[in-house]
């Protein structure tokens, strides 16, 4: 009877799952090995010809791009979300609360509003532009907007309440004698920090690790708003292709590539943690 319960429960969001993921997601990888049709649309029959056509130097640094901007904007934000979450846990019930508030303050407000916020304040004659020019820290002919680094400040802007609240959660579990215990061992803080709390939040900080990566990994509007032409990344090319050429099998072919790179850290992730729950003991 329980197990029947339990498969009653779990039938709804099998469902859900199933019906606007798993089923969406074969039929784009389905379309990848279709050939497209020169009036815009999918061809008849099949091929690999798509898939060949991924092999292209075009799309070689689009893809290196994504990654190595997207692995740079995970460590970013894990290295600053970890004395963040430290700080925020250990801090008094009032001042934790204010300072939980301000990291979901900026979820309160369009995601488009917040990365055209960054668009006024990095333009020529944006506010922030201005001040660095007047506080004589950058050259007054400086381009802050359109370029690599504006999307990647922008992508640690948006990613960062993510990696701070999934680490504040693991940190909230742990035990913070063990502090006091490794400073009364002649530990300093910084060893205290590096030696017993990192590793006692290890879970959260790969959790946070991979939601990083893999939201940075599909981000679309950041680089095409703040970013330049040759800033694009994955997600702009499926949007081109899909939109602007009109070859579907091509756009799902690099959906496919993009499903395939978000997968393999949750799978990692996956065996990680199956690791170290058997390293732990009874």
């Amino acid at each position: 009877m329980s197990r029947r319960r339990e498969f009653l429960l779990t039938l709804p969001p099998l469902a859900w799952m199933m019906a606007f993921f798993a089923i969406p997601a074969g039929l784009v990888i389905l379309m990848a090995f279709r050939p497209s049709d020169l009036r815009g649309g999918v061809g008849e029959g099949w091929s690999l010809e798509t898939l060949k056509a991924l092999a292209e130097a075009e799309y070689l640094p689009v893809v290196w791009r994504t990654v190595w901007m997207s692995a740079l904007t995970m460590v970013i934000c894990v290295s600053l979300a970890l004395p963040m979450a430290f700080h925020t846990v250990r801090v008094a019930e009032t001042w934790r609360r204010w300072l939980l508030l301000l990291i979901v303050v900026p979820f309160l407000t369009n995601f488009i509003i917040r990365i055209f916020a960054w668009k006024t304040l990095l333009h020529p004659e944006g506010t922030l532009t201005q001040f660095l020019i007047r506080c004589g820290l950058v050259a007054e002919d400086v381009m802050l907007l359109n370029n690599a680094g504006a999307v990647l400040l922008v992508l640690v802007y948006t990613q960062l309440p993510f990696a701070i609240l999934t680490i504040f959660a693991a940190a909230e579990k742990f035990e913070f004698h063990l502090l006091d215990a490794a400073r009364d061992l002649g530990a300093s803080p910084w060893q205290a920090f590096v030696r017993v709390f990192v590793p006692g939040v290890r879970r959260g900080i790969l959790s946070a690790c991979v939601m990083v990566f893999v939201c940075s990994l599909g981000q679309y509007v950041v680089p095409q708003f703040v970013g330049g032409p040759t800033d694009e990344m994955l997600a702009n090319k499926i949007t081109q292709r899909a939109f602007g050429d009109r070859n579907l099998p091509h756009a799902s072919a690099l959906a496919a590539c993009l499903m395939l790179a978000v997968l393999v850290p949750l799978l990692i992730k996956a065996i990680v943690s199956r690791l170290s729950e058997k390293e732990v003991p009874p």
